[in-house]
């Protein structure tokens, strides 16, 4: 067995379990710099020297890195804390593992073989393979916005979602070829972004939750798929809302709408409703539209449309409709805060 199964190769070359070939060509050369004999005799030590090289020989060569990351890095970490090295079983498994390493087979099978063998005291029987245990994926949320009528009618929405997946690179099992998987590093899972149509469904409320089963996170070896809750968020409306069954709805009139009366067009749940404002109108006077709201979960009553008027003055006015204005001041003859000023009087 070569001597170096229980050093760290990378942490000899100041390098991590990703680097690449350059990144361990170039930190050899500037440690040669510094240990090399004949290259910096000042600060020369032989021995670390041949401690580099060695790293460096084993590191460079693919199918060398390949053996050392599984059977001297993977398996050291999980057979040091559960089996004593001093134990027959761990020395059956060292002399099977690179028996089999040796062989003009796929190393990374031969190692699972090996370390199959040592869990589970066999090495060629295939049913007593010990496999990975399923883990189901977890469930994922996400808000989706609707408008009032939206979450009256009913409507589809494309959705965007962020959730995991088995790594496509390695299938989950975390190892290629001994070495750690460079895709997911080593997680066994990845990250993706994916849209898919949902339906909302009609009468929805605020912070209702919907539940698409499986389009969660994706379970591993076999678990089941976790589900994916949207959160409805119901959108403000400065002109509509919903209160139980009712529709609430603010209606704005101009002044001579209010003075005169006259009948308005307003958006319902099915198409336009034309409502009669009554002449002398005020700001704050409501109006009922019976059987214009939404129905009940049991289907077997409807709500009401209530309307708050509310006098909206315009925001330009032509020099004509200022010139009337004026007139209309000069005829006015009726104190409309008579009233406030009787509530005073009234205190005292």
């Amino acid at each position: 067995m070569p001597n170096y199964y229980n050093k760290d190769l990378y942490k000899v070359l100041n390098l991590t379990y990703t680097a690449t070939k350059e990144e361990i060509k170039s930190a050899y050369r500037k440690l040669v710099r510094i240990y090399h004999p004949d290259v910096s005799p000042e600060s020369a030590d032989v021995n670390k020297f041949k401690e580099i090289k060695e790293a460096y020989d084993v590191l460079i060569d693919d199918t060398a890195r390949q053996k050392y990351d599984v059977l001297y890095g993977f398996f050291r970490e999980k057979i040091g804390k559960e089996v004593n090295k001093n134990t027959n079983k761990y020395k059956e498994f060292m002399k099977s593992a690179q028996a089999k390493a040796n062989k003009p087979q796929s190393f990374s099978k031969s190692f699972n073989d090996a370390l199959d063998g040592l869990f589970n005291n066999t090495y060629t029987t295939k049913k007593n393979v010990k496999k990975s245990p399923a883990v189901n994926g977890s469930d994922i949320s996400t808000e989706v916005n609707v408008s009032c009528f939206e979450a009256i009618n009913g409507t589809n929405r494309k959705v965007n979602i962020l959730h995991t997946e088995p790594c496509p690179n390695c299938g989950g099992r975390i190892f290629i070829n001994g070495t750690k998987c460079s895709m997911c590093s080593g997680s066994g899972i990845v990250s993706l972004q994916k849209k898919i149509n949902v339906k909302i469904p009609q009468g929805v409320k605020q912070g209702s939750k919907i539940r698409i089963k499986n389009e969660g996170n994706k379970g591993l070896n076999g678990g089941k798929n976790g589900d994916l809750y949207l959160i409805v968020n119901i959108e403000k409306n400065p002109y509509f809302d919903i209160e139980g069954i009712n529709v609430l709805c603010n209606l704005p009139i101009t002044p001579f709408e209010a003075v005169l009366g006259c009948e308005v067009s307003i958006p319902a749940l099915d198409g336009n409703l034309s409502v009669k404002i009554p002449p002398m109108t005020s700001s704050g006077q409501k109006l009922k539209l019976d059987g214009a709201g939404v129905y009940n979960k049991s289907k077997t009553k409807k709500g009401d449309m209530i309307i708050t008027v509310y006098i909206k003055l315009p925001k330009n006015y032509s020099a004509k409709e200022l010139e009337l204005y004026n007139q209309l001041k000069n005829f006015s003859s009726d104190d409309i805060r008579k009233d406030m000023k009787n509530a005073k009087n009234s205190v005292n």
